[in-house]
This record gives structure tokens, sequence and C-alpha cells, in this order.
């Protein structure tokens, strides 16, 4: 069997609102409540649990897209005036980045975790 990530928990401040937005931005499929989780489904083998924190380190989430994904969802970032840019320390240059001849764009969710959307895997050097 080969090893997936099966969910990982999203810390918010407000766990409705924040599974709202990424069902709505990225077209994940909002499944609700699940003990007392809010469970967005990103994939067959991937949710995303959000749970409500008082406090929290602001945490980064990247997400591989097709081309047509991409256009699809930075259509709903620019219909929403969503801030991005074209890099982490970039998030507000208002600008796609062609990184390893693909598409990449950064922006925030309303909790402040950096989201990133890339249509190429990062060229990693072997070893």
């Amino acid at each position: 069997m080969t090893i997936s990530l099966n969910h990982t928990i999203v810390p918010s401040i407000d766990k409705t609102e924040s599974a709202q937005f990424y069902s709505r931005i990225f077209g994940f499929e909002y499944i609700g409540a699940f003990s007392h989780f809010i469970v967005v489904r990103v994939n067959e083998t991937l949710c995303l649990d959000f749970d409500n924190r008082e406090t929290f380190h602001s945490l980064h989430y990247a997400f591989k897209v097709s081309e047509s994904e991409f256009d699809d969802i930075f259509s709903r970032l620019q219909a929403e005036k969503i801030t991005y840019g074209s890099g982490p320390s970039h998030a507000d240059d208002g600008l796609i980045n062609h990184n390893d001849g693909g598409r990449g764009v950064y922006f925030y969710d309303p909790n402040g975790h950096l989201l990133e959307m890339l249509t190429v895997d990062y060229v990693i050097p072997e070893q």
C-alpha cells in the first residue's frame, strides 16, 4: 500500500467560515460537521478538518492544481478581491510566478495561513 495523507487539522478562528472559504475558493467539497470538526474533502484521499482555536501559529498549505483549475481558482481570487502574490515573502505583489515552467500564486486565508497554488512540482536536486 502506498502511504498517503488522509486528513490534517486546520486551526481556525471560525471553523465554519474557514471551511466555506476553502470550498468556495478551491472548489473543495464541503462535508460539514464530523465530531467537533468541520470537514472539507480535497480529493479522494485527503480531507481538511477545521477546528476552532483561540491561538495558533500561521501554517502553510500548498495545493498542486491543473492549469484549468488554476485559471478557475485564480478567477475566484480576483472576483473576491483577495490579495495574492508571487512568493511566500511577496504574497501581496499581485504577480504570478512561473517557477519550474508552471504557474504559482500565494495568498492568505481568513486565519492568516499562507496558501500556495502551483501547477508544477518543484524540481528538487538529487542528493
